[in-house]
């Protein structure tokens, strides 16, 4: 049960509840058992993907005439949520399902579509995006990635790092330029099936603060020629408009994923501090403790309730930029707050990975980092009045 008083939303008709309640089975049968070594390998099994995709748990969002569930955006909200909840948050399956194969989706020819959707619904394929590199963060227009033509070929070189499913992805939407004289404007982005290709390389997974379950890794591109058939969209130079029109739905994606962990970090806390005794009383009986859970407890169904109208609008089409970017930073920021107060109710334990509010801490602080530090979230915030 939940530690908010928040009535399910309109949307989560029950379809949705009969879809929640068999994800939540998935992920305590799959996922939370196998939690630990996961870590300790830094990145989920290669099988999981596969049961994923037996379950029709991947690409649920996609139309059912090219493999997927033919849901919503509802569904994967519904994934996201059980994911914070099971302590799943590692696992990469959101950006594969509502981001990657959305870009296919949205801006693929039919024939990428029939191509490649199928495939990674059934999870023969695991997607990454690749935008960041070394030297280029929320600045995507100066990407040094390059995709030059030879014929009816791109060849393209560069870096990226920081590539969340970087270690297993064997489908990976690289953002390149392909004119670098236009600046934004000759930025595309291009479909590298890495089992097909020579020159495609993996560097080390990396050794992260938190998110440890997820096999983020350097990936490097040399010489690495693809067919020019995999350019997504028409015509090349659209690849930047492509990426700010599915942002929206990408930080609304990292909103869904940090109110369920600060659900959870309100439910382990609660459980905690009335069992925790000190001074011969529970610790839900110190004032302090019950001041903190109440000030943890309003602003988590501040955020809740508006999670929850994103979603909404999202569902009807209105979700803009300045609404996802206000969702992505106020939960995140609420996220990193509720769980530092949480931990630090558990005193010395909470300091203990062994602890899951430990792992949560840990997990939760590169909310407020990828999909657009919050201090670009606040500048397009800004941009608005």
């Amino acid at each position: 049960m939940s530690a908010l008083q928040v009535e399910q939303p309109a949307w989560m008709d029950e379809d949705l509840r009969i879809f929640d309640d068999g994800v939540a089975k998935f992920m305590e049968r799959e996922v939370a058992p196998n939690y630990e070594r996961y870590i300790a390998q830094h990145g989920v099994d290669r099988q999981l993907w596969n049961k994923a995709g037996e379950m029709g748990l991947l690409c649920v969002s996609i139309p059912a005439e090219y493999g997927g569930g033919g849901g919503s955006f509802a569904h994967e909200a519904v994934i996201m949520d059980q994911l914070g909840r099971k302590a799943g948050d590692g696992w990469g399956i959101s950006l594969h399902n509502a981001i990657v194969a959305h870009y296919i989706l949205n801006y693929g020819s039919e024939e990428q579509k029939q191509k490649w959707l199928p495939k990674l619904a059934s999870g023969e394929l695991v997607s990454a995006i690749a935008m960041t590199e070394p030297g280029t963060g929320s600045d995507l227009q100066n990407v040094k990635t390059n995709a030059r033509r030879d014929g009816n070929h791109y060849v393209i070189n560069g870096s990226k790092t920081f590539i969340t499913n970087g270690g297993t992805a064997n489908l990976v939407v690289v953002v390149a330029k392909t004119d670098p004289t236009k600046g934004a404007k000759g930025i595309s982005l291009i479909v590298v099936e890495t089992d097909e290709v020579e020159g495609f390389r993996r560097g080390r997974v990396l050794d992260k603060m938190g998110q440890k379950a997820n096999d983020t890794a350097e990936l490097f591109f040399d010489d690495v020629r693809v067919p020019t058939s995999n350019l997504i969209g028409p015509d090349e130079g659209m690849g930047f408009i492509q990426l700010m029109q599915q942002l929206p739905q990408e930080r609304l994606i990292i909103a869904c994923q940090g109110m369920a962990v600060i659900e959870r970090a309100l439910e382990v806390t609660a459980a905690y501090v009335k069992e925790r005794k000190a001074f011969g009383k529970a610790l839900i009986d110190f004032q302090n403790t019950q001041f903190k859970l109440a000030e943890a407890k309003t602003q988590a169904t501040v955020a809740r309730v508006f999670v929850n109208h994103c979603v909404d609008i999202h569902l009807q089409g209105k979700l803009d930029a300045t609404m996802a970017s206000m969702a992505k930073m106020w939960v995140t920021d609420t996220q990193c707050k509720i769980v530092d107060e949480c931990l630090q109710l558990f005193g010395g334990y909470g300091y203990m990975n062994e602890y899951p509010i430990a792992r949560m801490y840990a997990d939760s602080r590169v909310q407020r980092i990828y999909g657009g530090t919050n201090e670009i979230m606040k500048l397009l915030i800004a941009r608005s009045l």
